[in-house]
């Protein structure tokens, strides 16, 4: 076993269960003192380094996360929190236990053994952990002492393999159970629990099977048993620098070289420009040339193709340049990522700041499926990519999925959810035929259900709400804390020379326009807060203790340092202007803010069982017009063409179209000649036929049934 370099730190009574640890940084602080070093700056930095940083030779993070349960959502978020408590996250053993109940291979038994029990517990530790909930905790703490406790001597961790090949079961995937795939969703679940609870064991856990994967890869690579592990070891690495930084193995240096060397080379295929090479199966993302890589395999591939590359592997794939980029320190990985999202824009994109994906990417046509799964797993992989860079811009494509793409996609309870949504979708039923695997998953793609699609999303939903709270603040590496992402909550740390500051986030945002903070210090102290300032925001105003100060907008963050007392507030005033964005064939989109607006359109719901592996659903049918455009004069003058409206709102759940905050009206033209969704009138042109009604948009996250992206007609010539 390496040495442990773990230094444990006393902290005040509010933080005794957390207990934080510092790296070399600390140390390095001790050698200066006695040299009688003269840079007093960084002798300040090095000592208010209060939670984990990275250690040479990996390169310093921009911002440090917070232990597990510092952020606690307020407000409509904590509602969220709670409906996912009480619905499919607290309770999928109970919903789905042919999959996650006791006979999973996760607890020992013999049946399902791959993925999706370890996708449910990545989001029920975060939801227990930080809604304090004893119960949600004891369902998750068996998974977790089940890993804990039976790993073998070799080091292996996961279900056990079975001697001879067991039969199949419908809809339970046993195996393989050797995949080196599932085992990264467990490595995240057990970082989770050890950012939580301090349990040791996990340091030995992971050291003692991390050596095993050293050992294992040059002849049993990643992509041994499936292609999966090569697409998503940016997940694996994550843990490995992690645990590297709490323990100062050299050995994890050495894996993450070897992983890095066996992931399939995301920032190539990100650099790539358009071909125009078209394949002719569906399904060539899953059929090239496992490790070691055809590199002119590699370069024929690019994010412009239809089809494309599997949607999920593409959201996790996101986050790998970047996570290897605190290693290798080359900029060229941050330009990959900038392209490839560039791409996924221009090529597949749609105005909830989500991609065409169903599953290989499907262009931006906007009735294109967009995958729960790659949600949930780009908003982790913009998480990730936030820290490590501090660039602002992640944050604000994070918001724009988090407040727009994710609430829409399951119901308000949380016992339901689509596998698929569109921007455009009018109807949700049986009979749609819009994307690649409505044949495979029996049309069920796009209604709600418990095991509607396929039912990867049913486990893998849960991490969403849960990490981004997580993420809603940071320490820096000087003492200070940064506020990137926006929503009610509130947030205890240290700061300064380790002063307890305890912060009250007050906001209506995204709804509203002023986001407020009132800042409790045990003692006076020094430091700074950073803040967002998102690149839509107009006239941007910060006012402290009710004065309005200058500040600098740094590449979208605005940084106050000052010497803080028990009291003080900030207001930050973030205006909002309604625009319009351009998408498929011309159509436009109306945003203001994080958020993008949707027609809203009146439905009725019928439940559906055919009696087949996708039990019972939902399907929903308009009741009113959605067949609009929008008449191109109004969009280039939306400032005096919509009226925005503020709605009556206590600060609870906001996600339906009872409870819309916000609502913007305008005049739109109905067209009596497009009946059919996917067939799209062109070369629309001002005419009587076309006659002006008042349209009323609300929040696509509000939404069930919209239309986001609008015919745009055109003035007669």
């Amino acid at each position: 076993m390496p040495l442990k370099l773990k230094l444990e730190i006393s902290y005040p009574d509010f933080m005794q269960t957390d207990k934080f640890f510092l790296n070399l940084s600390f140390l390095l602080f001790l050698m200066a003192m006695v040299s009688c070093q003269s840079d007093k700056s960084k002798e300040l930095k090095d000592m208010q380094a209060h939670y984990l940083e990275n250690r040479a030779p990996l390169h310093p993070n921009h911002y440090l996360e917070l232990p597990l349960g510092s952020i606690k959502p307020s407000g409509w978020l904590e509602k969220q929190l709670q409906n996912m408590a009480s619905g499919m996250t607290g309770n999928l053993d109970l919903i789905y236990p042919e999959v996650v109940g006791d006979r999973n291979g996760w607890l020992g038994g013999d049946g399902d053994g791959w993925e999706r029990g370890p996708y449910w517990i990545d989001g029920l530790v975060p939801l227990a952990y930080i809604l304090d909930d004893e119960n949600l905790k004891e369902k998750a703490q068996k998974w977790i002492e089940w890993t804990l406790t039976h790993q073998e001597e070799s080091g292996y961790i996961g279900p056990i393999p079975f001697e001879e090949e067991p039969d199949p079961e419908a809809g339970i995937q046993k195996g393989p159970r050797k995949d080196w795939w599932p085992k990264m969703v467990m490595l995240k679940v057990l970082q989770q629990y050890y950012q939580a609870t301090n349990d040791d064991r996990v340091i030995d856990v992971l050291t003692n099977y991390f050596h095993y994967q050293l050992e294992q890869l040059p002849t049993h690579p990643l992509d041994e048993l499936s292609f999966w592990a090569n697409r998503r070891a940016g997940d694996n690495l994550a843990v490995v620098y992690w645990l590297y930084n709490l323990t100062a193995d050299p050995k994890l240096i050495e894996l993450g070289e070897l992983i890095q060397k066996q992931t399939f080379p995301w920032e190539a295929v990100f650099t790539n420009s358009p071909n125009g090479q078209e394949f002719a199966d569906t399904w060539h993302y899953n059929k090239g040339k496992r490790y070691p890589f055809d590199q002119d395999e590699i370069s024929s591939l690019n994010l412009a193709q239809v089809p494309g590359l599997h949607t999920v592997n593409v959201a996790q794939g996101l986050k790998q340049p970047i996570i290897y980029f605190q290693k290798s320190g080359d900029v060229n990985a941050l330009a990959s990522v900038k392209n490839a999202l560039k791409m996924l824009r221009e090529y597949h994109g749609q105005p909830q700041g989500m991609y065409g994906g169903d599953e290989p990417l499907h262009g931006n046509n906007p009735v294109q499926g967009i995958e729960f799964c790659s949600i949930s797993e780009e908003m982790f992989s913009l998480e990730s990519i936030l820290k490590i860079t501090g660039d602002a811009s992640y944050a604000d494509l994070l918001e724009k999925i988090t407040f727009n793409a994710l609430p829409t996609q399951a119901s308000d309870d949380f016992t339901s959810r689509q596998y698929f949504q569109a921007a455009n979708q009018v109807k949700l039923s049986d009979d749609m035929d819009y994307s690649y695997e409505t044949q495979n998953h029996g049309g069920t793609d796009f209604v709600f259900g418990e095991l509607t699609g396929y039912p990867c999303c049913t486990t893998n939903m849960h991490q969403s709400w849960p990490k981004f709270v997580q993420n809603l603040f940071y320490a820096t590496p000087d003492g200070g804390v940064a506020a990137l992402l926006y929503a009610p909550s509130s947030v205890e740390l240290l700061v300064g020379s380790g002063e307890k500051l305890q912060i009250k986030e007050t906001t209506g945002y995204p709804f509203r326009e002023t986001v407020q903070f009132d800042l409790s210090l045990s003692q006076e102290s020094t430091f700074p807060f950073h803040v967002r300032i998102p690149d839509w925001a107009v006239n941007p105003i910060m006012k402290i203790n009710g004065q309005a100060i200058a500040f600098k907008n740094e590449n979208g963050i605005a940084k106050i340092e000052r010497t803080w007392k028990d009291g003080d507030q900030i207001i930050l005033t973030l205006g909002m202007k309604v625009e319009a964005s351009t998408w498929y064939q011309g159509m436009a989109a109306i945003e203001r803010g994080p958020l993008v607006y949707s027609l809203k359109i009146e439905s009725e719901t019928k439940t559906k069982n055919r009696n087949d592996r996708f039990r019972e659903f939902l399907e929903v049918f308009p009741t009113s017009p959605w067949n609009f455009g929008i008449e191109a004069s109004i969009l280039s003058d939306l400032e005096n063409s919509v009226l925005v409206q503020e709605n009556p709102w206590d600060g609870d759940y906001p996600w339906n179209l009872e409870n819309a905050p916000i609502q913007l009206s305008l005049v739109g033209n109905r067209i009596p000649a497009w009946k059919n969704l996917i067939e799209i009138p062109a070369g629309l042109k001002i005419s009587d036929s076309y006659p002006e009604e008042k349209l009323v948009l609300v929040p696509y996250g509000c939404t069930t049934l919209r239309i986001t992206e609008f015919p745009v007609i055109a003035k007669n010539e």
